[in-house]
């Protein structure tokens, strides 16, 4: 597989994505843009992430507003459905992810990203997807 020369990288400013900027940067000679989602989490936590995000090396940060369309489309389902785990925690987090990876992607088709990628290991090997609209499976760097 040919080495990504963007790729698009879900953020959130924790230590696996701030780390792994500056890893795929060195290993694959790659841009970095870090994509990070407002779904109503709050000015505190979202405060510094663009500036962190920059000093650990992205080339561009997307910040994008999914409050709305996270409420509308996805929290209101989960309610009505009465979405809990272990009978006392609502699925918050777990609920936002579809809505993260779709505009994960629509950001790594308007960078013009090769690939779009977590810093979650998958089966202790790093993985990223191809944004080739032909071949929508995950691929390996290696």
């Amino acid at each position: 597989m040919n080495k990504p020369k963007k790729v698009a990288l879900a953020y959130s400013g924790g230590l696996d994505t701030s780390v792994i900027i500056p890893w795929l940067k060195e290993n694959y000679g790659c841009e970095v843009v870090a994509v990070c989602g407002d779904i109503g989490q709050g000015a505190d936590e979202l405060s510094g992430l663009e500036e962190k995000a920059r000093k650990t090396g992205a080339s561009e940060v997307y910040i994008e507003d999914m409050r709305e369309e996270f409420v509308s489309q996805y929290l209101w389902k989960l309610v009505r459905s009465g979405g809990v785990y272990e009978h006392k925690y609502l699925l918050g987090t777990s609920i936002a992810r579809p809505l993260l990876a779709k505009k994960q992607v629509e950001v790594a088709l308007r960078a013009a990203a090769t690939r779009w990628r977590t810093a979650a290991p998958e089966k202790g090997t790093t993985r990223c997807a191809s944004s080739s609209p032909t071949r929508p499976w995950r691929r390996s760097f290696r």
